[in-house]
């Protein structure tokens, strides 16, 4: 097994902490990215105390929407992991808090299409500048966080003659969602496959991911999994209807496992979805235990 370098732009968040923890057991070299650098242990785990593995790890401060900030980090790296995005845009938390009307901040919310970046990211140059919100009050909506912040790692990673990219998509969408908050991401992973041929493009297609650390994701999970069999009773026609709800939920670090061994394992390209994300995992600890 070699000793790799990898850089995770969102290595301090909930799937991206453990995805470093991961590559560390592997004893590769890593890096993470992010506005705040190290993570908030407290929010991510069960304990405020970093882990010792933290350590091995290169906290880095960087912008995702200014790759001046983060396109040195990425030069000799093996492979590059856009694992952040948004679930919910700030009308639709205003509505779930009280800070906007109901009719306004849904309607918003669930409006066909938003800005995202002013200028194409596939129109940047090398040198090319920062992602300017597209929405008049700058607001960050899925189009800029999950489909061109995506778009823009990946074409710096190719710039760079970075190897493989991993891109954290998800299953699929759900009810409580705008439905942009899956196209996007589907946008992404076609832009990337076919604008960027060079790069050995992963994307990861998890549903729910829980974890003990997050006790609130414990019974979300438990009802997820529920639905899942119910779905697999009648031959998966719930999930056209229901989308992610009915998808099997997995541990958080299962996923992390699975994306690692994904980028050791070079035959792997393209969509990767739940059952090939169990698999990889399997291989993973399989490895770990020779």
């Amino acid at each position: 097994m070699s000793k790799k370098r990898i850089v995770v732009c969102g290595g301090n968040g909930f799937l991206g902490s453990r995805i470093c923890k991961s590559a560390v057991s592997r004893g590769w070299d890593v890096t993470s990215f992010s506005r705040s650098g190290a993570p908030n242990w407290s929010s991510i785990t069960s304990s405020p105390t970093p882990p010792s593995w933290s350590t091995s790890v290169h906290w880095e401060k960087a912008d995702m929407l200014k790759p001046a900030t983060y396109k040195a980090l990425l030069k000799d790296a093996d492979a590059v992991v856009h694992s952040t995005g948004i679930l919910m845009e700030a009308d639709y938390k205003g509505v779930l808090t009280g800070k906007e009307s109901i009719w306004g901040g849904l309607s918003r919310a669930f409006s066909a299409t938003k800005g995202g970046s002013r200028t194409n990211p596939l129109e940047r140059e090398e040198d090319g500048g920062s992602l300017e919100p597209g929405e008049r009050d700058g607001q960050l909506t899925y189009e800029l966080m999950n489909r061109d912040s995506a778009i823009t790692l990946a074409q710096e990673a190719s710039f760079q003659n970075v190897p493989s990219f991993v891109f954290i998509s998800a299953a699929a969408g759900a009810p409580m969602l705008p439905k942009r908050y899956i196209t996007t991401k589907r946008d992404a992973e076609s832009t990337i496959s076919s604008s960027l041929p060079k790069l050995r493009s992963i994307f990861i297609r998890p549903g729910f991911l829980y974890d003990s650390s997050r006790s609130f994701t414990l019974p979300i999970a438990a009802a997820g999994a529920a639905g899942n069999m119910v779905n697999s009773m009648v031959g998966g026609r719930l999930t056209a209807l229901a989308g992610a709800a009915v998808e099997k939920p997995l541990k958080a670090d299962l996923v992390a496992e699975a994306v690692v061994e994904a980028i050791e394992d070079e035959g792997v390209k393209g969509v990767v979805g739940t059952q090939r994300i169990e698999d990889l995992a399997n291989v993973s600890w399989r490895r770990g235990m020779l």
